[in-house]
């Protein structure tokens, strides 16, 4: 995880800045600093590099799993080289002064796709070892322990399994298929020594009278993290585990604190970015309403009641992309490929552009631009009877977008609230600055491809 989100950018924006000037030294020759890209190299330099990284980023260049073929890695690589030049294009048509001449652009692209195709498939040899991969000791071999042992599996950029070690009688064996069973080797911190491990992840189905605390203590003291298996999990998968948490977990955990600051910079923000939104999208509203009357008759806007922060409802706007009488049975989830989604509804929703109106419901405080997604109250009754933790995700105000929504797609079903509940619990416990911003580039890459709406 380190490496994919810090290392391979800062590697790649070296060798985007290698790729530029040698571009220029190839087709300028000693010249190449000198004219009239004498005075503004670095902020001609730092366009080319930041378009670069976010270009890979948006491609899911980062995104790969270390083990993916290098033909999987080219294309993507090659894909990010496209979406790159695009980009510096309109950066180009927008600020002439820092455009590239016609050659050197291509050749800085060509230079920048081949290097970083180079250099991640390289990094990708490299073996999932120390120092970036972080080797994970499973205390106990019962159930819960055999599902932190897969998460582990599935995790090979951040993680590797040193093994699982018994710690009480009735836990349960592990297959010897699934990972080796490891035995106390002198104490506890020696043990782990043994297996270069650097987590420990206690998973034991019953803990009273079963936990080594004092090595368990000693382990802590010496710089190796202990954790159980519901912080472990939120660790690997960005949600949480509610099958194995309990309120007292939520009551001494780190996180679920907002300060005053945190509330203003939130409201801050939201005004900031609806009024924008506002008016980048104000010369497009009037054709958006005109399409809709054309297509199907019926009013432009859709309003419909939701449940806001504190479980109280208000009006949630939208473009109308159903016909007039799609709930005249009643209130129903979406589904995939929905009948009732008119032509010009279905671009609509996957354009994201039907909730532009929800602009104003975060300018009058209603909504976030970051929350969960608010639910209609028919539905927030009976999730509340099936799901146990399900009211708390209204501690917030809900959002235009979240965690949840860059990390699961679309969900009708129980199942799905309960799977998107994880994330949106996750997100309440670890707000921050960096996760909302991290949140707006993933909804960024959620909106040009279309994933994930009905």
């Amino acid at each position: 995880m380190v490496w994919r989100l810090i290392m391979l950018p800062m590697l790649d924006a070296l060798v985007a800045v290698f790729s530029l000037f040698s571009a220029y030294a190839i087709r300028l020759g000693s010249d190449a600093f000198q004219g009239p890209l004498e005075g503004q190299t670095l902020r001609v330099a730092a366009i080319f590099v930041i378009v670069s990284l976010f270009s890979s980023y948006l491609m899911e260049v980062y995104s790969l799993e270390g083990k993916a073929s290098k033909r999987e890695l080219l294309v993507t690589c090659l894909q990010a080289g496209g979406a790159g030049f695009f980009f510096l294009s309109v950066v180009y048509y927008l600020d002439p002064d820092v455009m590239l001449g016609r050659g050197v652009l291509f050749l800085s692209i060509g230079f920048f796709v081949l290097l970083q195709f180079v250099c991640h498939a390289l990094t990708g040899r490299v073996g999932y070892e120390d120092p970036f991969v972080q080797r994970v000791l499973v205390l106990g071999t019962g159930e819960l322990a055999r599902g932190i042992g897969e998460l582990v599996g599935t995790r090979a950029m951040s993680f590797a399994l040193a093994g699982f070690l018994p710690c009480a009688e009735n836990e349960g064996s592990i297959p010897p298929a699934v990972s080796p069973v490891v035995q106390m080797e002198g104490d506890l911190l020696a043990t782990m020594h043994k297996h270069r491990a650097r987590i420990l992840v206690v998973a034991l189905s019953e803990r009273r009278g079963a936990l080594p605390l004092q090595g368990m203590m000693q382990c802590k003291l010496n710089g190796i993290e202990v954790l159980d298996a519901p912080a472990f999990y939120e660790l690997a998968q960005g949600k949480l585990m509610l099958e194995q948490i309990t309120p007292s977990w939520i009551i001494f955990s780190h996180g679920f604190r907002r300060t005053a600051l945190v509330n203003a910079y939130k409201r801050c923000i939201d005004i900031a970015l609806s009024l924008t939104g506002l008016l980048l999208t104000a010369p497009l509203l009037p054709l958006i309403a005109l399409v809709i009357k054309l297509d199907t008759p019926g009013p432009v806007l859709f309003r419909q009641v939701r449940v806001g922060a504190g479980e109280k409802p208000f009006t949630l706007y939208k473009f109308r992309t159903m016909g007039t009488d799609a709930e005249k049975n009643g209130a129903v989830w979406a589904s995939k490929n929905d009948t009732r989604v008119t032509k010009v509804g279905r671009f609509l929703r996957n354009s994201r552009i039907d909730e532009i109106p929800q602009l104003f419901n975060v300018l009058k405080g209603e909504m976030s631009f970051i929350g969960p997604r608010p639910e209609r109250p028919e539905f927030v009754e009976t999730l509340k009877k099936d799901i146990y933790y399900y009211s708390k995700r209204h501690t917030i105000k809900p959002g235009l977008t979240g965690w949840a929504q860059v990390r699961y797609p679309y969900g009708a079903t129980t199942e799905d609230a309960v799977e998107k509940l994880r994330y949106d619990l996750y997100y309440i416990k670890n707000l921050s600055l960096f996760l909302d911003g991290l949140i707006i580039f993933e909804t960024v890459k959620v909106v040009l491809f279309g994933r994930g709406g009905r």
